[in-house]
């Protein structure tokens, strides 16, 4: 992709992908799609991102204040949140079996609920956009074209 400050933006750089992917199906003349391509690309890098360099900023204000906190648990909630979410889906899904199988014992498989699984996404999702919005944020403040290979 052209442009790595936009492919560094997960959900935007997703629909760039999802685009050029249509139009390479659908427009059989290479050049046309090359130009195709390319207007799309201006029009992607011609959008105000303000708002969302904002609310990027605004989130990082939150996790900040919350990492100098002078509370131990103010400072680790969300890793420990984390951590019991993997220590339940380890649990269930590789320590449990094992275990039924190497005893011979019959438990209860339990159903975990969606939103454990919208957390743990959350949390993950979290992370990796927060890095992506530093390297965003770093590409934006110094002026470069590339910075995907930064951090």
């Amino acid at each position: 992709m052209a442009f790595p400050l936009l492919a560094a933006i997960p959900i935007i750089g997703d629909l760039i992908k999802g685009a050029f992917g249509i139009i390479d199906k659908f427009v059989e003349d290479k050049d046309k799609a090359a130009e195709l391509k390319a207007q799309l690309q201006t029009q992607f890098m011609s959008l105000d991102y303000s708002a969302f360099e904002t609310e990027i900023n605004r989130r990082a204000e939150i996790i900040t204040a919350e990492i100098k906190g002078e509370s131990w648990l103010q400072r680790n909630w969300r890793p420990l949140l984390m951590l019991v979410c993997i220590a339940i889906v380890a649990d269930n899904y590789l320590i449990g079996p094992y275990l039924r199988a190497l005893f011979s014992f019959t438990s209860p498989v339990r159903e975990l609920p969606e939103r454990l699984w919208s957390l743990m996404q959350l949390g993950v999702g979290g992370y990796v956009v927060g890095r992506s919005a530093e390297k965003i944020t770093s590409i934006w403040k110094n002026g470069k074209n590339g910075g995907a290979n930064e951090g």
